[in-house]
């Protein structure tokens, strides 16, 4: 299993920065790993982000592949979970958003990949990786979250 968190203090009220991250679209403009991001089916484009929703990631791993997220647990406006797996690979993501006083909030991204049957001997590569696109990633969410809330 490799893990991947971090948290970053966002001036943006707790509520917008929750509408942000739970709209995972979003990611694509943050995550340098993520080419693109379609809400499934395209007819629910207009629903707002929930439990159940399903994301479509293609994302960049040595080529590109596309990894079918589903929103598993959502709890607006402070925290939801989202599951993708594949043959190889389990993606288990939550987000967490925390308020403060001074209307301001804390983001909390935590990631977690588990391979699955003999690939989980590669865990300790996969780890190292992960960090890596780890890094790149909380990067881009810093830079996303001090800008002008959308």
């Amino acid at each position: 299993m490799a893990r991947y968190q971090m948290s970053t203090r966002c001036a943006w009220p707790a509520a917008t920065a929750f509408a942000y991250m739970a709209d995972v679209r979003n990611f694509a403009h943050w995550d340098p790993g993520v080419v693109s991001v379609v809400r499934v089916p395209d007819s629910d484009d207009d629903k707002p982000p929930g439990f159940e929703a399903s994301y479509d990631v293609v994302v960049k791993a040595g080529g590109t592949s596309t990894m079918r997220y589903q929103v598993t647990d959502f709890k607006a406006p402070t925290s939801f979970v989202m599951v993708a797996s594949t043959r190889w690979v389990r993606s288990v993501d939550e987000v967490t958003v925390t308020a403060h006083p001074d209307g301001g909030c804390t983001v909390r991204y935590d990631a977690e990949l588990t391979l699955h049957g003999r690939l989980s001997l590669f865990d300790p590569v996969l780890g190292m990786a992960f960090r890596r696109i780890g890094d790149r990633a909380a990067a881009g969410l810093r830079k996303a979250l001090t800008g002008t809330p959308p």
